[in-house]
């Protein structure tokens, strides 16, 4: 965890919603110089805070709102920082908690140096991350569809299909299956939705690639150099870094893509493990993968899971080899060099 510790003549806080803004400016001093509520707007906001111009910090907690302030901060060369929302226990804690409460003790948290810290994602790569993330919910969901029609298939005792429900000809032969006209319906209704997903995230998929090698070629190289990560895998560790020097540590980096637990000890005792929801989901799920389509047809990289097999369970073998290849993304992109197989299993 860590904390904004620098000092600044005024510290603002912000309770964000969609349409109205909570703000609370404390002096150093601690004394309640501006508290009030304002329109969700950049003009209302610019109004409120343009006497503090100069030296002055914003905080905000981590939300969907936050985008747009980041990037009138950056505007107007304002000191902006994104509170972490799973630390930020003074807000959730309290007995009474309205938005006036939040934005001072946000303000508080800020000059008392106890503001937890999230990344501040840059405005150049943000947009193209967040169509990456829509992409994989509906990938997902087209993965439920294609569930349901084979759980149906089987509900009906159906025969079953050798086919995989992803090629066109599979489906095509689902759509005059049943007998039922009720359940066919049922059916032609997910067909109709997974043809429009397969035509449109082609589309979409080519879009956000063209995106990657424009914004940072050199990282989506590198990546794909390494077995088992391929056009999406690569995209996704790329935009859910941004930037690898924000990781002071591979430490730092294995923890915030989820790929250790951490203990939670008092008094010389052991409780288990703590946060094991802090960090970025979609980097666990990319280098978990990852370590699965490593092993695919790499006779080398089987003998190394079997040699982990022998002290552990195979999940937590595969774990152990997600967690070998996110350090060796990082120092991949922080020495700017490619995948040597040889290193990595003898390492």
């Amino acid at each position: 965890m860590k904390f904004y510790t620098k000092l600044h003549d005024f510290y603002c806080g912000i309770d964000l919603h969609a349409r109205i803004l909570y703000v609370c400016i404390l002096n150093r001093d601690g004394e309640k110089v501006v508290h009030q509520k304002i329109k969700a707007e950049q003009a209302a906001l610019n109004q409120l805070l343009s006497p503090y111009f100069g030296n002055i910090v914003i905080g905000v907690e981590c939300m969907h709102c936050w985008y747009w302030v980041s990037d009138w901060c950056e505007q107007q060369g304002i000191n902006f920082v994104l509170g972490h929302a799973l630390y930020m226990k003074a807000i959730h804690g309290g007995k009474a908690k309205n938005d006036k409460i939040d934005s001072y003790k946000i303000a508080s948290l800020l000059r008392g140096g106890n503001f937890p810290l999230a990344y501040t994602y840059p405005q150049t790569m943000r947009s193209t991350r967040d169509l990456l993330r829509r992409r994989t919910k509906l990938v997902r969901h087209g993965a439920q569809l294609k569930a349901h029609i084979v759980n149906t298939n089987s509900q009906y005792n159906y025969p079953a299909l050798e086919l995989h429900m992803k090629n066109p000809s599979a489906r095509e032969a689902f759509r005059h299956r049943f007998d039922d006209e009720v359940v066919q319906r049922n059916v032609n209704f997910d067909l109709a939705i997974l043809d429009s997903y397969a035509k449109e995230l082609k589309y979409l998929e080519y879009f956000i690639e063209r995106k990657a090698k424009q914004h940072r070629p050199d990282y989506y190289a590198q990546l794909r150099t390494i077995p088992g990560i391929g056009i999406i895998l690569a995209m996704t560790i790329l935009y859910e870094i941004g930037d690898i020097d924000r990781f002071e540590s591979v430490q730092n980096f294995a923890s915030y893509c989820r790929l250790v637990k951490c203990k939670a000890e008092s008094a010389g005792k052991t409780y288990g493990t703590s946060g094991n929801k802090i960090g970025n989901g979609h980097l666990k799920w990319a280098f978990s993968e990852a370590a699965v389509l490593y092993l695919r047809g790499n006779d080398k990289a089987r003998r190394y899971l079997n040699k982990l097999q022998k002290r552990m369970s195979k999940a937590k073998a595969l774990s152990v080899l997600a967690h070998k290849i996110g350090r060796c993304v990082y120092y991949m992109l922080k020495h700017k060099t490619v995948f040597d197989d040889e290193r990595f299993l003898t390492v």
